[in-house]
């Protein structure tokens, strides 16, 4: 789809493979303004990977736009599904480890952190380890990822989805009172290919349910079928484990975050994460405003339009060249001495001041 406001298209200027320890390899780019200020984009999922559109969110006059893929997806290797155990080196805390190392290897003091969907926990979590590190915050689509979001959108929110939600249910083989999260997470670990490829259609195909309010599109159906089982996996992988963090740990450390401005985007019709979780957050954060979409859900054109104004208005315009002139005239300090600066900004004089020496006394000239 082409947004007509967003911005144009634009290619990294900069990318390579950042090791990151545990044997982790983290793909990053650089694109926009390397003199700009400087904003982190962290995507969805877990697992969802990167693709182009996220610059296009950014003036890539104003911003530096850093982006990384989490470990275990996209590019980034080895994959979360080459090796089971690997998985328990695939943590809320080492993803927070590893965009530390990135801000570290890019020379970045501190960075405007925008998330989406899963990307939203992560920013929060990422802004409360490590608070200095972060200017801004702008969010889409927030989630916790803590025990009452796994619960609502694996099993609550079936009630809407009635249809759907019996055939999730039915394909995970969960026996009564046993959590779906639980039972498919087994599947997708399972030795057997073929389990594991039934798992990943029947995961993918609740997703797809549970985001299409308001005509919302996961994206990933369409995808190869390593991408698709790559983001089944890490998804039921952090949502087993509620982000592998205390149930109120996010909201307990809000207070830490009350410096930072902050702007949250939500769609009405978003029912995989009410938006009643954006406003609890946005009524305890004094410095942070609430954004509702009314007919948008995980995403669409006038969110994406919010936030492309929300990071825009959180960036100054780029600053035209300065120019500073000096002329001096005479001894220093004798009748007759002076000195004369001009301030240019972008070609424009902003500023004269001369000061000449008069009898022993100094006097301003202009």
């Amino acid at each position: 789809m082409s947004f007509p406001w967003a911005f144009a298209p634009i290619e990294p200027f900069a990318s390579g493979m950042l090791a990151v320890g545990d044997g982790q390899e983290i793909y990053w780019e650089t694109s926009g303004n390397p003199q700009g200020k400087t904003a982190l984009y962290l995507h969805g999922g877990p697992g969802g990977g990167m693709g182009a559109g996220y610059r296009r969110h950014f003036d890539p006059d104003r911003y530096l736009i850093v982006g990384f893929e989490q470990r275990g997806c996209g590019r980034s290797r080895p994959l979360a599904t080459g090796d089971p155990a690997a998985l328990g080196r695939n943590t809320t805390h080492h993803l927070i480890a590893d965009i530390e190392a990135l801000r570290t290897h890019l020379g970045v003091d501190k960075w405007l952190v925008n998330g989406v969907s899963w990307g939203t926990t992560l920013a929060l979590a990422y802004a409360q380890a490590r608070p200095a590190r972060v200017s801004e915050l702008v969010l889409m689509a927030t989630t916790l990822t803590n025990p009452d979001a796994v619960e609502w959108i694996t099993e609550t929110v079936g009630r809407l989805f009635p249809r759907e939600w019996d055939a999730f249910r039915a394909a995970s083989g969960a026996r009564p009172g046993r959590r779906l999260v639980d039972a498919y997470y087994e599947l997708l670990t399972d030795p057997d290919e073929e389990v594991r490829n039934r798992a990943v259609d029947a995961w993918m195909a609740w997703e797809d349910a549970h985001i299409s309010m308001g005509g919302a599109k996961h994206g990933l159906g369409d995808h190869d079928p390593v991408r698709r089982r790559v983001f089944a996996t890490l998804v039921v992988h952090y949502w087993k484990h509620a982000a592998f963090l205390p149930p109120t740990a996010l909201t307990d450390a809000i207070p830490t975050l009350h410096h930072l401005p902050a702007v949250f985007i939500q769609g009405k019709l978003y029912v995989s994460g009410p938006a009643a979780v954006a406003w609890t957050l946005h009524k305890s954060w004094p410095r942070s405003q609430f954004i509702l979409i009314d007919d948008e859900a995980h995403g669409g054109p006038q969110m994406a339009q919010a936030m492309i104004q929300a990071l825009s208005t959180l960036a100054p315009p780029p600053i035209p060249f300065v120019e500073w002139h000096t002329t001096s005239w005479g001894e220093s300090g004798k009748t007759g001495a002076g000195w004369r600066s001009v301030v240019r900004l972008g070609g424009w004089m902003v500023m004269r001041v001369g000061w000449g020496v008069n009898g022993g006394r100094i006097s301003r000239l202009c």
